[in-house]
């Protein structure tokens, strides 16, 4: 098939407080841009939406400098539990794993399940899927991570959440950040396709379910696509990424969507990010934390969000 559109690319590795120092936003920055370059010529290349966000989803998993794969946080008892979403906007097919342990790229079982009449598995069941799918026993924890948890339970664990980067350069030491990382895609022959992948927000209640693997943190349809970064129960409550991929759907273009949806997610004092592409190939992000960590390519040229500190809530191009 022949080239149709200019491919479009947005990605995100968490949503925080504050970059700690300018080495700290540089390391950020060469990792996302890295990611960008990569993934972007994939979608030259012809490669479909969805191939190229469960690679850039792979890529931001294995960079211990994120909440997910490798580097992912330690949740109360001392394990860790990822979740991972794929949505195909042009089929609308929604496929995830909730709380899978020993797995280097939890995206992979998500891409797995996309074909699956069964399409969201929980930890057993995700468990049970990786043994089928002979997918070989990985341990993502990091010394970081390790030393992070050692350190919050000799406070007990008063913390709420655990930083989402996963280098202590790159973070004020308290409650510096939370989240996910997230691609979305719009491919050359004009269809989408959004993935989101998490460590959780570590030190949780066993069991927790983050937004990560549910339509309110990763959604898409032939019109839009949406992952979201932030406090997961705030994202799960506004219904994030499947509200604003349905305005946009409705009628709505993308600018007015994010301002609308993220403007009512400030009104309920949500912590939160979204970035968003339609199929005009429009290019949108917000945020109602501090910093969005966030790079796309607009088809002529890579920008990113680490030093968009304003008021606004979103941006686009």
């Amino acid at each position: 098939m022949e080239l149709q559109v200019q491919p479009k690319l947005i990605i995100h590795g968490g949503a925080g407080s504050s970059l700690h120092g300018k080495g700290g936003l540089e390391a950020v920055r060469r990792s996302l841009h890295t990611v960008i370059e990569e993934v972007y010529s994939l979608l030259l290349s012809g490669s479909t939406a969805s191939e190229a966000v469960v690679h850039g989803c792979q890529m931001l998993e294995d960079n211990p400098r994120f909440n997910a794969g490798t580097g992912s946080v330690l949740q109360s008892d001392g394990q860790i539990r990822m979740s991972a979403s794929l949505m195909d906007g042009a089929s609308g097919r929604f496929s995830g794993v909730i709380n899978i342990s020993r797995v280097k790229n939890p995206i992979d079982l998500a891409q797995f399940l996309q074909s699956s009449p069964d399409r969201v598995l929980s930890d057993f069941g995700s468990a049970e899927l990786a043994r089928e799918m002979q997918i070989p026993s990985y341990n993502a924890l990091t010394d970081l991570r390790l030393q992070e948890w050692i350190q919050e339970r000799q406070d007990n664990f008063k913390s709420t959440m655990a930083n989402v980067v996963a280098e202590p350069e790159l973070v004020e030491t308290t409650n510096a950040g939370r989240g996910t990382i997230g691609v979305v895609a719009l491919d050359t022959y004009g269809k989408l396709a959004a993935g989101t992948s998490t460590g959780g927000k570590g030190f949780e209640r066993i069991g927790r379910v983050s937004d990560s693997a549910m339509p309110a943190g990763n959604y898409a349809t032939s019109n839009a696509g949406v992952s979201c970064t932030g406090i997961g129960e705030d994202i799960i409550d506004e219904c994030l990424a499947a509200r604003i991929v349905v305005r946009v759907t409705d009628g709505m273009s993308l600018k007015d969507a994010m301002q609308r949806s993220l403007g009512e997610a400030h009104q309920n004092k949500r912590d939160l990010g979204a970035i968003a592409l339609d199929a005009s190939g429009a290019i949108a992000w917000g945020k109602t934390s501090e910093i969005l960590l966030a790079a796309y390519h607009d088809g002529e040229k890579i920008g990113d969000t680490l030093e968009w500190t304003g008021n606004e809530l979103i941006g686009y191009c």
